[in-house]
């Protein structure tokens, strides 16, 4: 069937976070969750298991794993194996739960069970793929990112350590888009982090990362002993002359030190129903990761289990023609900011619904304006809800990010205000 996306749903009053937190006349464009109806086949599944009437305890869904198992090979080239793949209620649970298990100074010393080895300082994995327990360290991160990236190091007790994007407008990175910056890269993995915590598709920048850029993260990983934990939750959701290639599936001797966080919730717009998934091929970090969660972290839930089993094996369809749509509306919100939003600049993402504003040039002309944040410049004075380039850590300091996963009319209508506001400053009204 054919989805309407220009249509506007009206979600205030929804207890939605993305449409409740302003007031009623500010135009959203925050968060990442994208204003469309979910694809028919969902709704379809948890309709018929809501008729069912009984909502007690649960086990997990059969079928499920294996529509994971065949999307992620049809959609991503990448074979996985059934007894790989761990459900979780969210990809944040999963990264933080990753280095609270392998880097923090809680970790357990004792032998949790005969399957596990005794401890040693650092990792080291065998020609048999076994791998011996961490000493505590840090969490390598590549700013700017995604904000709960930034508490990992707290939460687990131990170092950030942060290997800053480079912009596009320095010298050593390549026009138009971020880049890593390989050099201090290896300097940051010779402070020994047990884990390099990575986004690909990166949030907010939204690069999908190339197979030699992978290659150069794996290799140094897999030459200094850091885990790699790699947060994929936009995976599914990349742009034509682009393709989302699993670190994981580089080599199996990376494969078996990674840990991949997918699901459903971004691609299928259904965050709220709480499902995620991490892929661990090597079974000795699975059982530490497992063993982890007992008593802290619960099962998921019985709808997003549904809706999930629904999504990877039915729609492909909607996903494939809401990411037709987003993509014209990407190019639309790139040539407004080109031709009517001067001080502004938009690094096009070749992933994510997500769009990273850079407007230094726009606030070095009246400072004194954006003394309060950039993002609350244009919500004072556009009425236009975005994200504060400065929540997303070094690097974020004078952008902005915009969900651009929306109508058209939303989009065009939160544009139109946000020139307004740019015309304050670059058009002040004659005295």
């Amino acid at each position: 069937m054919s989805y309407l996306f220009d249509q506007p749903i009206d979600r205030r009053g929804t207890n939605s976070e993305k449409w409740d937190r302003f007031d009623p006349d500010v135009l959203p464009l925050w968060v990442a969750d994208m204003d469309f109806p979910s694809a028919e086949p969902i709704l379809e599944a948890l309709r018929k298991r809501i008729e069912h009437r009984v909502f007690g305890y649960t086990n997990e869904i059969s079928g499920l794993r294996e529509a994971i198992v065949d999307w992620l090979e049809e959609r991503h080239l990448w074979k996985v194996r059934l007894e790989d793949i761990v459900l979780l209620p969210g990809v944040v649970v999963g990264f933080n739960l990753a280095a609270r298990t392998f880097c923090s100074a809680n970790t357990h010393t004792h032998r949790d069970s005969e399957d596990l080895p005794p401890p040693h300082d650092g990792y080291s994995v065998g020609h048999t793929g076994s791998l011996t327990r961490p000493s505590p360290g840090g969490v390598l991160v590549q700013p700017p990112v995604y904000p709960p990236f930034l508490s990992v190091g707290r939460n687990a007790g131990v170092p950030l350590i942060e290997n800053p994007l480079l912009p596009p407008r320095e010298a050593k990175a390549e026009a138009g888009r971020y880049t890593i910056d390989f050099d201090h890269f290896q300097s940051c993995l010779k402070q020994k982090p047990s884990l390099f915590l990575f986004c690909n598709p990166h949030n907010p920048v939204g690069r999908v990362y190339s197979r030699q850029e992978l290659e150069r993260v794996a290799e140094a990983c897999l030459q200094t002993g850091a885990l790699i934990c790699s947060d994929e939750i936009h995976a599914d959701l990349v742009f034509s002359d682009n393709r989302h290639i699993p670190i994981a599936s580089l080599d199996p001797e990376i494969g078996q030190r990674t840990i991949t966080l997918m699901a459903p919730s971004k691609t299928f717009n259904i965050p709220s129903l709480e499902l995620a998934f991490a892929v661990i091929p090597n079974p000795e970090l699975r059982n530490r990761f497992q063993m982890a969660r007992r008593g802290l972290v619960g099962e998921v839930n019985l709808f997003g289990m549904v809706a999930a089993k629904a999504a990877y094996e039915e729609g492909a369809p909607w996903l494939d023609e809401v990411l037709r749509y987003m993509e014209r509306n990407r190019d639309f919100l790139q040539k407004v900011v080109q031709e009517r939003l001067p001080g502004i600049q938009m690094y096009c993402p070749e992933g994510t619904y997500l769009a990273w504003l850079d407007c230094r040039e726009l606030i070095q002309k009246a400072p004194e304006q954006f003394r309060n944040g950039t993002a609350n410049y244009f919500l004072e004075h556009g009425r236009v809800g975005l994200n504060e380039g400065t929540t997303f850590g070094t690097g974020g300091e004078g952008h902005v990010r915009l969900n651009f996963a929306c109508p058209r009319s939303i989009l065009e209508g939160a544009l139109i205000r946000m020139e307004k506001a740019v015309r304050r400053i670059t058009r002040p009204a004659c005295c």
